[in-house]
């Protein structure tokens, strides 16, 4: 299994978890329809409530992890994941189903993901939810619904979140593996990690076996940012190339948007206003605080204070230093100075940020706008998000700038509407593009390539922009959309056969041309953890009792082989029968055969390229002779 993402687009359809009473909320109108009172137990049970024009779900926000519907996941021997944001699902497969194989992740994936999980348990279990039923699932309940609620598909399979043992004892599975690490599969298979480029820790997967090699990319990028650089060695010439995890934001720049990032932020607060950044507590964070560093630093806002709140702000940003061996070269070097490889540890040592687990642990006491709060979560759903949102929503002095492309930022804001501040939206993604992808995967040059049906045509809003799809490859491509299955063009055709050194010993090899050598091999094929081996001929029975019943057979088991090569020249054949007194030859060819007559002998020998047949009529001392002649012309071994 590639990845074990969390479906998280759900939350959109949610009202926020807010730490407080909220009056909007509280206030809000039940929805309902006359067909919807017409079912029996939705009245009682209705949790379905307007804001703003909009319908939202008034209970525990839920998530949808991978569909069950296609596989069982017991029967899943191995997971593979590329980096903390897609193991989210994890506890889901570990701790609710009937799994019982291995995973595999890097350090940081694992430790990283571990914060991720914990950190969206705590949003959740800090605003307990007292649950009025979940009649909103049914499919005759949805389809009395306006979009986009009627549209929804699979919310029977949606789940609350899992709880903090779940997350413990799911990351207590997982094996850490380093980049460049060969791990064997069941003898079968090898197993490679490769950087990508993305985040700390995240990767590349290259599966392959003696004679064919399956390559998987996930999110990657060619950015000089934190993480190590991606690594291309193993990835070229694979038979089939799975890719997914492109930007989410393709007509977006990076470098671009973190300018207009800066921009926004230093008017707003210029202009004596607070600016609010959603976002998860890792990955882009780490280059929003290295670049705010040194941009409040040129525009004269260094008293400006930034709050890191998130309830697992102090790990996140010991991991960032702790994790020095998976950043790239740059920051490395710092390590060894000595010197923290990011900026951000100087911005808290100097007391320019500063990181809370809550709101309520120790913020007030040293809170003071204009200010920059940095918190989750990035779905504006739960988290310190939601409290600031309130707080703040109604100034239009204020900012709120998404720099996660995973959540639209219009259907974040939807259940705070009226809403007074300004929002940014100000996607910084990493990951490859389309210009990027079209150019590795020709550098790459794979046999076949997998790829979501989706890059293969335009985004819906700009249809034109036949740049933004993945295309003009030079090799043969399979598409796949949701719950499709696609099977690979990836066939194995050899095995590997190793030779034992006992059986090796005992084979004589004949040069038959300079450089190359031949001899024959007999033995026994053991099987053995999916490892072939080729060992010396044991005949099988009492070998004593097989001696007595046939005296020649020691002498018959221990004889060379002998094996013939190469072709009969006619001439070398004249010569050798002449030394056998056999003078008398009249010689006949046409077109490659040639046919020998023994006139004295009244015999005939015939050559062709399919084999020598010999006529003598009986003459078994002539035929003796003939076959002592041709031997003479050939080879053995």
């Amino acid at each position: 299994m590639l990845d074990c993402s969390l479906d998280m687009s759900t939350l959109q359809h949610f009202i926020p978890l807010s730490l407080v009473n909220n009056e909007k909320v509280s206030q809000a109108k039940v929805w309902t329809t006359r067909e919807l009172q017409d079912i029996e137990g939705f009245s009682a049970q209705n949790n379905l409530k307007e804001i703003a024009g909009k319908i939202f779900i008034d209970a525990e926000p839920n998530c949808c992890p991978p569909e069950e519907c296609l596989l069982d996941f017991s029967n899943i021997d191995i997971i593979l994941i590329s980096n903390y944001h897609f193991m989210l699902a994890l506890p889901f497969i570990t701790e609710r189903s009937g799994f019982k194989g291995k995973i595999y992740a890097t350090e940081p994936t694992v430790q990283i993901g571990r914060e991720l999980m914990l950190e969206m348990v705590v949003y959740a279990e800090r605003v307990p939810k007292i649950s009025k039923g979940d009649m909103w699932r049914k499919s005759e309940v949805l389809r009395c619904l306006p979009p986009p609620l009627c549209d929804l598909k699979g919310t029977k399979s949606w789940k609350t979140l899992y709880s903090k043992d779940e997350v413990r004892a799911s990351i207590s599975k997982v094996q850490n593996i380093w980049y460049s690490e060969k791990i064997d599969l069941f003898g079968i298979l090898k197993l490679t990690a490769l950087s990508s480029g993305f985040c700390l820790g995240s990767c590349n997967w290259v599966i392959e076996s003696d004679y064919e090699k399956v390559s998987y990319i996930s999110c990657s990028s060619t950015f000089t940012t934190h993480p190590l650089p991606m690594d291309q060695s193993l990835l070229k010439n694979s038979d089939a190339l799975i890719m997914t995890g492109l930007t989410g934001a393709p007509t977006a720049n990076p470098d671009a948007m973190l300018g207009e990032f800066c921009t926004h932020l230093a008017t707003t607060l210029k202009n004596g206003g607070n600016v609010l950044v959603p976002c998860c507590p890792s990955g882009v964070l780490y280059d929003l605080f290295e670049c705010l560093y040194s941009y409040m630093d040129n525009a004269n806002l260094t008293s400006i204070p930034i709050y890191f709140i998130s309830p697992v702000a102090d790990s996140s940003l010991a991991y960032a230093n702790i994790f020095a061996e998976w950043l790239c070269q740059s920051k490395q070097s710092k390590v060894y100075l000595p010197e923290a490889p990011f900026p951000h540890a100087e911005l808290v040592k100097t007391g320019r940020l500063k990181h809370f687990p809550s709101i309520h642990d120790g913020l007030s006491s040293c809170f003071k706008t204009p200010c920059i709060v940095f918190t989750g979560h990035p779905s504006l759903r739960y988290g310190d998000v939601v409290h600031f949102m309130e707080l703040w929503g109604k100034s239009s002095g204020n900012t709120i700038i998404f720099t996660e492309p995973e959540f639209p930022y219009l259907e974040a804001l939807a259940p705070y509407q009226p809403l007074a501040m300004k929002a940014c939206y100000c996607p910084i993604d990493p990951r490859l593009n389309f210009t990027q992808a079209n150019k590795l995967i020709r550098e790459l040059q794979p046999g076949h390539l997998a790829i979501p049906e989706a890059y293969t045509r335009p985004p819906d809003l700009l249809p034109h922009r036949t740049d933004l799809t993945i295309q003009d490859t030079e090799c043969k491509i399979s598409t796949f959309s949701f719950l499709d299955v696609l099977s690979l063009p990836v066939n194995r055709q050899f095995e590997k056969v190793i030779l034992s050194n006992e059986l090796a010993s005992s084979l004589h090899p004949q040069e038959v041309r300079p450089g190359i050598a031949v001899t024959t091999v007999t033995g026994t094929l053991v099987t053995k953890d999916n490892r072939y081996t080729l060992e010396p001929l044991h005949l099988c029975g009492d070998e004593e009792l097989d001696k007595k019943r046939d005296p020649k057979m020691e002498r018959k088991t221990s004889q060379k082989s002998c094996h013939l090569w190469g072709s009969v020249l006619v001439e070398d054949l004249l010569r050798s029968l002449g030394k056998r007194g056999i003078q008398d030859v009249h010689v006949e060819s046409n077109q490659g055969t040639h046919t020998l007559h023994l006139a004295q002998d009244d015999a005939m020998i015939q050559l062709d390229g399919s084999g020598t047949h010999i006529v003598t009529h009986g003459n078994e001392a002539l035929r003796v002779d003939i076959r002592d002649s041709l031997l003479d012309c050939l080879s053995q071994f």
